[in-house]
């Protein structure tokens, strides 16, 4: 039986270098591609028609634009509105790549540190550059709570800013640890249903009972850690406009 982490290796589908920079289009960039690719047809198709009483596609993307713009809304404010594009993307791309991942032979980029925290770098680094941006040195007053006394700040400022500095450690590890579990657990149980199903059909009924319903709340969880990682987004973004 093949292990469990096999399926987090990237392989090369296209082999390319430059010079001795290995730049090959891989399973995952491939999986990427098709998360975009995916998420611009459902836009594209949903909207074409623009019916009053919408389809289910249009439905789907009026629910999913609305989702986002009240969730920007309340937690950012009528200033984040300008913003609404980059959390609507990172929502859906960070989605369609936990729900794909979920199709049998398919490879979850979001199970993977390396682009989990590239994402959460680019917001980290946006995020203060708009704040630094807006305010310009007054942002650092970000990392001395309001109202704090001042004997309180040798201690309180290096607590805040290392705390701001491990927000995208903590943004991308708790959405590419989450992912990656799940997948493990969902390859160990597929894994007791071929192996006690392969023999006899009623022991691999009670694995493939729990599988189904493990299954079933990955797909809860791929919907929630794309929600958890876009509203910390909207957080962090609300930090840099208002200095909370």
């Amino acid at each position: 039986m093949a292990s469990p982490l096999e399926q987090f290796t990237i392989k090369p589908i296209v082999p390319l270098s430059l010079g001795k920079l290995d730049i090959s289009f891989t399973n995952s960039a491939l999986m990427m591609t098709l998360a975009v690719a995916a998420i611009a047809v459902l836009l594209v198709v949903s909207v074409r028609r623009r019916d009053l009483v919408p389809g289910r596609l249009q439905s789907v993307a009026e629910l999913s634009y609305e989702f986002i713009a009240g969730m920007v809304r309340e937690n950012v404010g009528d200033e984040g509105r300008k913003y609404f594009p980059f959390i609507f993307s990172i929502f859906m791309f960070v989605l369609f790549g936990n729900l794909l991942g979920l199709i049998p032979g398919a490879f979850t980029f979001t199970s993977h540190i390396a682009v989990t925290f590239s994402l959460a770098l680019v917001i980290f680094l946006g995020v203060t550059t708009i704040g630094l941006a807006r305010h310009g040195t007054h942002f650092f007053s970000l990392f001395f709570p309001h109202g704090a006394p001042l004997a309180a700040a040798p201690i309180l400022i290096p607590i805040e800013v290392i705390s701001y500095l491990s927000r995208p450690i903590s943004l991308s590890v708790r959405l590419f640890a989450n992912m990656t579990v799940g997948h493990i657990i969902l390859k160990i149980f597929a894994g007791f249903v071929v192996s006690l199903g392969a023999f006899f059909v009623l022991p691999g009924i009670v694995p493939m009972g729990l599988l189904v319903g493990l299954t079933a709340l990955e797909f809860f969880v791929a919907f929630l850690q794309a929600y958890i990682f876009t509203i910390l987004s909207c957080i962090y973004l609300n930090d840099a406009i208002h200095l909370h």
